[in-house]
């Protein structure tokens, strides 16, 4: 066989009948030259590996038509016409992003028409959030409501897109009531809301309104992401003032010890947060495409390198989906709010070493004692599955399961309740159990093929009183009356 390298393949090289990947052990070599330095600490060790593997995977010959095999013969083929549908694509994509336009392809996914299309009424509305309650599809339900928080940087819909992955709909139709809060999308007049008052005009309000609708019933309550967090701060805050509403906490995803937060925390030190803190006092605001940028950099290859290659060298524009969609329909964050968020949290981690106050006074989320269910995802570069963990040495509950996923942040989460390739691990422990490490928590778990939501939904039935007559929608005599159809009006703001 011969020696000499393929003329167009820069990648890999047969050399005395075996194949090197001279890349991969370029990339290797560079990686291992940055690990382990005397005199560096963890953080800024892991900080030159992430500057690394996004000058590596910048510099990747893969990503460039002139080194890339693939891209040349298909050039070749084409006489070039994915060269110009490809230009066609940059010209398309810079018009929209000048006129403030969403993706292309995302047209075809409209709010309320074939996503968020689970039946429903808006029965709260305040300068904040609207509260849906989903119509029943059962003749019985279980008898305590479930109520979903959901991440204020994020719409709603991640939790009801399609048929198939909705988990609205699924809950629905295994007979929970389900109550969804839909944030307002805010702008520079709402510059100075604060966390107290996602809490008190979000969570709480929320919490207040669903005991009405369905009195002397406890609630489950359910957070995704930073909702999840601000569901934490507010149980704790109810335990510390003896209100024993909620019958659970489920928490998908979502960080309560910052201390480790994973890559995100290169983005979030004392410089570049008053680079920010100045950046967002002037708007008003934080926009989703300065949050978005940060994101698409945890995952650079996959999110802006891979649709580089297929969109713009490759003349294919990548299917849309429903996921895809959603993602590109952003929100913004209040000045007050997202810069409290960032020091308090990230920065300060006042929440779990017990300095986080709430209306005045502090917090302990030791004070937590309700059953809990909380979900991590095995690739989460934004909630790392072993932070999310970190939960289970603040809370003293009696009845915690924790369980990991397959998945990233938001495909782990939304994965539909039948799902063949995905798999989960679960493990329940009692306060009396001694507490595992991550890696001995990945030992013992037990692990399961297929879809995590059947095995939560049982969860939350295994925690739920008998099945009753549905709860009428809304309770007009107690100022929660029935105001839109779903999915409302806050989740359609641009």
């Amino acid at each position: 066989m011969s020696s000499r390298p393929r003329q167009y393949d820069l990648i890999a090289f047969d050399w005395d009948g075996t194949l090197f990947d001279s890349t991969a052990i370029i990339t290797r070599c560079i990686q291992n030259a940055v690990r382990d330095v005397g005199g560096v600490t963890d953080y800024h060790g892991q900080l030159i590996e992430f500057a690394v593997r996004l000058l590596l995977d910048a510099s990747s010959p893969s990503n460039y038509l002139a080194s890339n095999p693939e891209l040349l013969a298909l050039t070749q083929s084409e006489q070039g016409q994915n060269l110009v549908r490809g230009l066609q694509h940059v010209i398309e994509d810079a018009k929209r992003t000048l006129d403030g336009a969403a993706p292309a392809g995302t047209e075809a996914f409209e709010v309320g028409r074939n996503v968020a299309v689970t039946p429903g009424k808006v029965v709260l509305r305040n300068e904040l959030i609207e509260l849906i309650q989903y119509s029943p599809t059962t003749k019985t339900t279980y008898a305590e409501p479930v109520l979903i928080v959901p991440a204020w940087i994020m719409k709603y819909y991640i939790l009801d897109l399609s048929e198939r992955n909705s988990m609205v709909k699924y809950l629905v139709d295994q007979g929970h009531t389900v109550f969804m809060m839909s944030w307002k999308n805010p702008d520079e007049r709402d510059r100075n809301i604060g966390m107290d008052d996602y809490l008190d005009k979000g969570l709480h309000a929320a919490l207040d309104a669903v005991s009405a609708i369905v009195p002397k019933r406890k609630v489950h309550a359910v957070g995704y992401c930073i909702g999840g967090t601000l569901l934490s701060i507010g149980a704790a805050a109810l335990a510390r003032d003896r209100d024993e509403r909620l019958a659970s906490v489920t928490m998908f995803a979502a960080q309560t010890d910052f201390s480790e937060p994973g890559e995100l925390a290169f983005f979030i030190n004392p410089s570049q947060l008053a680079l920010l803190e100045a950046t967002m006092h002037k708007k008003g605001v934080l926009e989703s495409r300065q949050m978005g940028g940060a994101f698409a950099l945890l995952r650079a290859q996959d999110l802006l390198w891979q649709p580089f290659i297929n969109n713009y060298l490759k003349g294919q524009r990548d299917p849309m989906i429903d996921l895809m969609a959603w993602n590109a329909d952003g929100t913004r964050m209040p000045w007050r709010m997202h810069s409290e968020y960032l020091y308090r949290l990230y920065l300060d981690n006042e929440l779990a070493t017990n300095r986080f106050p709430v209306g005045g006074k502090l917090i302990r989320l030791s004070d937590i004692r309700v059953p809990m269910f909380v979900v991590g995802t095995e690739a989460d570069h934004v909630a790392p599955w072993r932070s999310v963990y970190k939960v289970d040495n603040l809370v003293r509950s009696d009845d915690f399961t924790f369980l990991l996923t397959a998945g990233g942040h938001n495909a782990g989460i939304i994965c539909g309740p039948v799902h063949p390739k995905r798999h989960y691990r679960i493990k329940t422990r009692r306060l009396a159990d001694p507490h595992l490490a991550p890696e001995d928590w990945m030992e013992a778990a037990t692990k399961h093929d297929g879809s995590w939501w059947p095995a939560w939904q049982g969860w939350l039935a295994a925690h739920s009183g008998a099945k009753v007559k549905p709860p009428a929608i809304g309770a007009p005599a107690k100022g929660y009356k029935a105001i839109a159809d779903a999915p409302g009006t806050y989740v359609k703001q641009r």
